[in-house]
């Protein structure tokens, strides 16, 4: 795995005028906004209104997939009030809440787009981040953000530095703000990913790698909740992110990469990985 950083200005200074992955195609689905919900009634008009206007900006077909992980509020009620006048939006909606992962891997699975941009629904996300994380795809598979001048507490700010200092020790993914929820990435890659096992939405840069996946990640904006409540407490995300991270350690040993030809032919090969050794 690769990993390159750049900063939010010079990638914008850098690639204003290209493409990128976009390219010209404009009848075909080009990229799935993957949006997770649970209890953001409050918000979560304002969020999908402001992502729907920053992705028509863009000029090409997409689809915004908002997947309601359970709601016990009017989350539901909201998201299909708004079906109707919006072509572009669909709704998911789980069972029971299921949790983030789960959520994203629903949204995943029945993504339309060659590419995937995940974004959080309480609005902390800044929505006009999409095109610089999609034309940074031109050279990779994933793009990750990076907060900058996070509007959260000192205390969240300070378990997060924690965790993540703990996570790049531990799985050596080179990545800075894995808890940035807003990155693109290649749907068929974005569909490989174990997103059925809890917490793994926190490790999908890492987990991309063991598919020899080739990161960047470039500065995004960051805002205030202005409503409704984290569902994370400092010590609870400590706590499952160190038992997580033991886990994806042992996935990453115990996984190998093996790239397969076909005899006599000239075959499009890919990587991809199989038992590790016993």
């Amino acid at each position: 795995m690769s990993v390159d950083c750049r900063s939010h200005a010079a990638f914008r200074a850098e690639h204003e005028f290209e493409e990128g992955p976009l390219g010209d195609d404009r009848t075909e689905v080009r990229f799935s906004l993957v949006v997770p919900v649970y209890n953001e009634d409050s918000c979560i008009e304002s969020t999908i209104t402001e992502a729907l206007d920053a992705a028509r900006a863009l000029g090409h077909p997409f689809e915004l997939i908002a997947v309601d992980d359970g709601s016990t509020d009017r989350t539901a009620s909201v998201l299909r009030s708004l079906v109707p006048r919006t072509p572009e939006l669909r709704v998911l909606t789980l069972p029971r809440n299921c949790g983030q992962s789960a959520a994203f891997g629903a949204g995943f699975t029945v993504a339309r787009g060659a590419y995937v941009v995940t974004m959080d629904a309480d609005g902390q996300n800044d929505p006009r981040d999409i095109g610089p994380l999609l034309r940074a795809m031109s050279d990779s598979d994933c793009c990750c953000g990076i907060r900058t001048n996070r509007r959260d507490t000192w205390a969240k700010r300070a378990a997060s530095r924690v965790a993540n200092a703990a996570r790049r020790a531990l799985v050596h993914d080179g990545v800075i703000d894995t808890g940035c929820s807003l990155r693109a990435m290649r749907a068929d890659f974005a569909r490989r990913l174990p997103m059925h096992l809890r917490g793994m939405h926190r490790f999908i840069p890492a987990l991309l790698g063991m598919w020899g996946a080739r990161i960047t990640q470039i500065e995004v904006g960051h805002r205030a909740r202005l409503s409704g409540k984290s569902k994370y407490t400092n010590l609870g995300r400590l706590r499952v992110t160190v038992r997580d991270v033991l886990m994806v350690r042992w996935m990453q040993r115990r996984a190998s990469i093996a790239t397969a030809s076909e005899i006599g032919r000239e075959v499009a090969r890919e990587t991809a990985p199989c038992a590790g050794r016993r």
